[in-house]
This record gives structure tokens, C-alpha cells and sequence, in this order.
């Protein structure tokens, strides 16, 4: 479409071309024709907004091409024109009988998925349902909103919280109706028959730039200067309850947690308190340096007062950055570098990162940002546990070194076999870490400078990077103390595995023999007994374990032990410089924990066999960890020895120790247990066949007893 600009160019040209055709060139007449074709880039907000009639209906020319038939649509062949036609269709809806149903595909309507619909959930495309109350929509002209017919408090809106999709743009969702004139421009929707279109934010440019700073969080007075409007906000009452202040949703959430806010009834127009000059302690709102009432954010002056504060906080910065230069010097701008290889403190030899760095600072800074420091790094060591404190003091530290590998390399060499103690005086004598040489190295420059150093040792010390280690704050652990850790601990779990394995062969040939033993199905032999409740006792037979079953049965049970020890041990293993560091301190009875004890527990009535381990600090403790070992119906209450005598005290308790665990009644044998199952058995079959009028037994007392009588004269 030819805009009327355009036309008049067009026109201005052609007449320019038959005023001058006598004066230009044909070469001439060509260039003008072909600007009068050209027509304007436009940017999409220089595009002019149709001016739609009262009945809101297109010119002729658009409506032909919009609505034309599918029939004549085939012709074409698959032309831009053509996809762009086709995605109108897919934006064309029709609000019929309470529901938005899509003119592209009339088996989907617009709803919400789900029986709990809230606020925030997406608007999607659904099948087509007579009977669900989340595909209604009840339009009412006068807010100009949609609600849910399943839940009225919801309304057709769209998402200004979430992101912005390149190819759907913002989502569409339901959300919570608001009851305010201003700022919820979101929610106001106008459906336009003629061309089967839904248009959002069909609502007044004040309310769109209050919807707008409250989902900026921006004060909604920096937007519109003193005027009470219509909108969202809070209020809080003073101390002396006189004075009531009004803010805004912006402000209202900056001073949610200092003062207690209650919302604001709607209805009642105010303008906020933070735009008020004469309040100062809330003058600035939700901005931390900016002030509300200086900074204009309206529609006419945002842009220049976005200009103003960049140009001011670039000020700032050029400012900041000639004070940082100023204040090092030039000296710093040419200081050496030095390269260094970083390591985590803690982390031993792994995971180092390779530094270069001229000054202390960059050093620390640099250490935060590549060893990922939960905080900034305060310490730096070396390998020996010396703390540094310059580049200088690091320098030194490695000329040193240098020169103590030296020596004992010489040392090493002349070595005698046998060493006296003069010897041992004269090395130490000659120890360059014992005895520094201080002419060598003088200490009246600067902290981070290197000048005073014999440039050929700074450039045979400086060739390979120096190893230090990098703290938030927390003392120095030696990398080879973690080294000689690791070792001892692959050297536990190599030990763990070898009983693990050892273990698995046990079990395997104890399952074994028990197959064996079943499979056999040996008699057993009646043996006969003098007892009057057992005349005839079973002994042998496949049901009972051999004595290889049972040494086999011992033996797991010294393994498991001895694992669950070495698991112990590992679980309460510490570092070994932070051992040493509390036991210097003196500290270790705060660091002391009460020993827990193992013990072997079984069920009251059952067989210790079938037990297994407990463990517990107190009494009380052992008694909830056998309730959870032995899966007890009720918790365990009292605790016996194999012989039935309680135990009342944590002295009473000793390792390895061989426990009965009770829920409530006493101490009770597997026989005894055996004999009361049989009585009970017994009393059921007896009430079963004879009724229950057999065991209803009643033993009475005599009316008269007849005690003998003395009689004392």
C-alpha cells in the first residue's frame, strides 16, 4: 500500500520531470522516475495506525483480501503473501455463546487445562466441550474484560512477568481480577466483529503507563506528576495514628518489611507519598540512589532523563577509574608480572589455575573470580604454610626455595656416610631459609615492587610459575597432609572391599550348605524324655544346622564386625592439620563426642540367632534404633540379658553384648513362649467346639474360713 506521502512524491517528481524535461538529460529524467517509484523504509512504530470508522469495520480493498476463499487460495502458489494471509487466519477468533473459538480450526477453543485453575496458568487451545466451565468466557462491555465462567475472580489477561517469546510473543493467561480504573491495562480486551480480532490493552494511555511502572517497579508519581489517580497501593498509619500515608505498588513492596502495610481499598484516588517533596524519608521509593520527585519518567521526558543519568554515571566511572590510576602510580602501570598457579585451599595439587598478575590486588581478585571462592580470597600461602602478603614477600619466597634446592642437591653429593654433629651445626648454619641476606634483597621499596632484585635471579625464578594455595579466611591445610589422607583412605576402601568380597564368599557357600541340608531331607530321631509336658524330643534331622553351618555362621558374623568397624572408622576419620590445630589450641574436650556402643539384640522369645546389630549413645537412644532394626510392631521398652535379669543403667551395657529387646511384658524363653502359643491354641479350639460357655470358668471364695484361734492366758 502506497501511503499519501509517497503519492505526492510521485506527483512532485512527475511534474518536476516535465517542467525540467527540457532542460535534463534523458540519464536525468531516468534517476528522478526511479525515485518517484521508491517508495520510504518505514520502522514498524513510524507505521500509521488505522483509523477505524464507529463501526470498526476495514476499507473494502483489505476485507477482500483477508476473507478470500479457499478455493482461490489454491491458485496461488505457496508466495509470502500467501503464508502472511495464512497466519491472519490463525489470529482469527470468534466470540460465540460464551466461548473464543478459533476461525482457522473451529474444533478449538480458548481455556485453561487443569480442575484447579489459579492465577498465572496459560490460556491454550483445547478441544471444543458444551460442558466445561474453563472454555467459558463472560465478556463484560464495561470493564471491557473477559472472566472465566468457571471462576468469575479470573479474567483474560496478558503475561507482562514472563518472558517474551520471538515467534508468539507474550503469553496470554488468566489472572486475578483487578478492581481499579488504572493499571490493569492487561486486562481490558476489545473484540472486533468485522475482522474477528481480539486487541489487548484496549484501554486509556494513563492507564497503560501505570500498568507499566508497577510491573517496572517504578513509582507511579515519577509518572504522572501530582495527580490523584485511581490505582492499586498501600497505606500505613503513624505511631500517633493521625497521619495516614498512601504508596504506591512499587513503594509499597521496598517497605513491606519496615512498616506494616495494609492494602488499599479501591475506589479511593491518592497520589503516592514517595513523589511528595516534603516527605523525605521516603522521597526516594523503590530507587536506592535516585530521587522521585527529581527524576520525570513520563512519556515526554523518559528519554531525557535516561540520558542525563547515563551521562552522569559515566561521569562517575571516568572519575573512579582516574583515582584508581592516580592513586597506584605510574610505577604500578610498568610492574613486572608474575606467573602464578593457583590452587583452592584444601583441594591439594587439583584443579589449579594459571595466574599472571602484577599487584597483590589483581592477585586476590583474580584468585576469587577463577578458583570460583564462595567469597572474596583474604590469605594467600605457599607451600610451606608461610603467609604471604605482597608479591615481593612471594618472590623472595621463591628465590629461597630456589636456593635450599640447590644446596641440598650439592649436600647430597659430598655426602658422608656417616654424619656427626658438626656436620649437622655447619648445615644448618649454611641453611639459607635459617640465615636471609638482607643486602640481597632490601625492604625500603614498595610491597608489590621488584626493583632491588638481581633481574638475572628474578628471571630464573620467574620462568616457572609459583604454586600457592588461596583462602577465604580459613587456616592453611599442607597439600601433603591431604596426599598422605588419600592414600590412607584408598587404602581403607581397598581393605573394605577385599572383607565385602570375602563376605559375599561366605554367604554364597552358607546358602549352599543349606541347600545341601534341605535337599537331603534327613529324618530326624525321636528321643525320649522324662519331662511329662514334652515326653518325646526331635533331635537332628534336615531342619537343624550342622556344626559347619554353625562355625560358617560365626564366622560372617566376625567379618561383619570387623567391617563395621572399619566403616567406623572411615565415617569419624578428621583431617590431620585440623586435629593437630585443635589439639594446640587445647580445645579437644568441646570436640570430644560420647562413644557409642554395639550390641547384639534379639526379640524376647526368640532366638539370639536371629538377632542383629544396634547401636545408641543412651538407653534411650538403643531402645528407638532396635525398635527400627527388629521392625517392632510397638517400641521397645525394656532391655534383658540371656538370662532374664534388666537392664537399668548405660554402665550395665558393654560392647558386643548380647541383649533381649521387649515391647512391654517380662522377660520370657522361646519355650515358655512356645507353651503359652499352645495354651492359647488350646482355649480358641476349646470355645470352637465345646462353645464358649467351656471356658468360662469362675473360681469363688468360701463364705466362711475357719481359722484356728489361740488363745493367750
Amino acid at each position: 500500500m502506497i501511503g499519501p506521502k509517497e503519492k505526492q512524491m510521485q506527483k512532485n517528481a512527475l511534474t518536476t520531470e516535465k517542467a525540467s524535461s527540457e532542460v535534463l538529460d534523458s540519464h536525468a529524467r531516468a534517476h528522478l522516475r526511479m525515485k518517484a517509484c521508491h517508495t520510504l523504509l518505514r520502522y514498524a512504530w513510524q507505521e500509521t495506525p488505522h483509523d477505524f470508522d464507529e463501526d470498526d469495520s476495514l476499507p473494502k480493498k483489505m476485507e477482500e483480501e483477508l476473507f478470500e476463499n479457499e478455493e482461490s487460495l489454491k491458485n496461488y502458489s505457496h508466495s509470502p503473501k500467501q503464508n502472511k494471509l495464512q497466519k491472519l487466519c490463525h489470529q482469527q477468533f470468534e466470540y460465540r455463546n460464551g466461548q473464543i473459538i478459533s476461525c482457522a480450526a473451529p474444533q478449538l477453543v480458548l481455556g485453561v487445562r487443569g480442575p484447579d485453575v489459579c492465577s498465572g496458568v496459560e490460556v491454550v487451545l483445547v478441544d471444543k466441550k458444551v460442558d466445561d466451565c474453563h472454555q467459558r468466557w463472560m465478556h463484560k462491555e464495561g470493564s471491557r474484560t473477559f472472566h472465566l465462567v468457571g471462576n468469575p475472580d479470573l479474567v483474560l489477561a496478558v503475561s507482562m512477568t514472563k518472558t517474551r517469546n520471538e515467534v508468539c510473543g507474550y503469553p496470554v493467561v488468566v489472572q486475578k481480577y483487578k478492581p481499579y480504573n488504572n493499571g490493569r491495562a492487561n486486562q481490558k480486551w476489545n473484540f472486533v466483529e468485522n475482522i474477528k480480532a481480539f486487541m489487548a490493552f484496549y484501554s486509556t494511555a494513563l492507564d497503560k503507563e501505570i500498568t507499566a511502572a508497577n510491573y517496572a517497579g517504578i513509582c507511579t508519581s515519577s509518572v504522572i506528576k501530582g495527580e490523584n489517580i485511581d490505582q492499586p497501593g498501600y497505606y500505613y498509619v503513624s505511631l500517633t495514628g493521625k497521619d495516614k500515608t498512601t504508596l504506591c505498588l512499587a513503594c509499597g513492596r521496598s517497605l513491606r518489611a519496615e512498616k506494616g502495610l495494609k492494602p488499599l481499598l479501591p475506589g479511593l484516588p491518592f497520589f503516592c507519598a514517595s513523589g511528595s517533596k516534603t516527605r523525605k524519608p521516603s522521597s526516594r521509593g523503590p530507587f536506592k540512589v535516585i530521587s522521585v520527585a527529581k527524576a520525570d519518567l513520563s512519556s515526554y521526558e523518559a528519554e531525557k532523563t535516561l540520558s542525563y543519568y547515563e551521562e552522569r554515571l559515566l561521569s562517575l566511572r571516568m572519575k573512579t577509574c582516574t583515582q584508581v590510576v592516580s592513586r597506584s602510580g605510574t610505577a604500578a602501570m610498568h610492574q613486572q608480572a608474575v606467573k602464578i598457579i593457583a590452587y583452592k585451599n584444601g583441594d591439594g595439587y587439583r584443579n589449579g589455575k594459571l595466574i599472571v598478575a602484577g599487584t597483590f590486588p589483581t592477585l586476590l581478585t583474580e584468585c576469587t573470580e577463577q578458583l570460583g571462592l564462595p567469597r572474596a580470597a583474604s590469605k594467600v600461602y605457599v607451600e610451606d604454610g608461610t603467609t604471604i602478603l605482597s608479591l615481593r614477600d612471594l618472590v623472595l619466597w621463591a628465590l629461597e626455595e630456589s636456593f635450599i634446592q640447590r644446596n641440598t642437591e650439592k649436600q647430597k653429593k659430598e655426602a658422608v656416610p656417616v654424619r656427626t654433629k658438626e656436620t649437622t651445626i655447619k648445615s644448618m648454619k649454611e641453611n639459607p631459609r635459617m640465615k636471609v641476606n638482607t643486602k640481597l634483597f632490601p625492604k625500603s621499596v614498595t610491597s608489590d615492587s621488584l626493583d632491588g632484585i638481581d633481574k638475572s635471579l628474578l628471571t630464573l625464578v620467574l620462568r616457572n610459575p609459583i604454586a600457592i594455595w588461596v583462602s577465604c579466611g580459613e587456616a592453611f591445610l599442607s597439600p601433603k597432609a591431604l596426599q598422605k589422607a588419600e592414600k590412607l583412605e584408598k587404602r581403607n576402601w581397598l581393605k573394605k572391599d577385599k572383607i565385602l568380597a570375602d563376605l559375599d564368599t561366605m554367604k554364597h557357600k552358607m546358602r549352599q550348605l543349606k541347600g545341601r541340608r534341605v535337599a537331603a531331607c534327613q529324618p530326624a530321631s525321636m528321643v525320649p524324655n522324662k519331662s511329662p509336658v514334652q515326653p518325646v524330643v526331635v533331635e537332628g534331622g534336615w531342619t537343624e544346622q550342622t556344626q559347619e553351618e554353625i562355625k560358617l555362621m560365626e564366622l560372617i558374623r566376625h567379618t561383619e564386625a570387623h567391617l563395621l568397624t572399619v566403616q567406623e572408622l572411615q565415617a569419624e576419620r578428621n583431617p590431620p592439620v585440623e586435629t593437630k590445630r585443635i589439639a594446640a589450641v587445647g580445645q579437644s574436650s568441646l570436640y570430644k563426642q560420647p562413644d557409642a556402643k554395639r550390641v547384639w539384640i534379639y526379640l524376647n522369645g526368640g532366638r539370639p540367632e536371629e538377632g542383629t546389630y544396634a547401636w545408641g549413645k543412651t538407653i534411650s537412644e538403643l531402645l528407638d534404633d532396635c525398635s527400627s532394626r527388629l521392625k517392632l510392631a510397638r517400641p521397645a521398652r525394656a532391655l534383658y540379658t540371656p538370662d532374664g535379669e534388666p537392664i537399668l543403667s548405660w554402665d550395665g551395657i558393654e560392647r558386643d553384648m548380647v541383649i533381649c529387646v521387649s515391647t512391654g511384658p517380662g522377660f520370657i524363653t522361646q519355650r515358655e513362649l512356645k507353651q503359652l502359643m499352645e495354651v492359647r491354641a488350646n482355649y480358641a479350639r476349646i470355645r470352637r467346639q465345646q462353645g464358649p460357655e467351656a471356658t468360662n470358668i469362675v473360681v469363688s471364695q468360701p463364705d466362711k474360713l475357719q481359722f484356728p484361734v489361740h488363745l493367750h492366758g
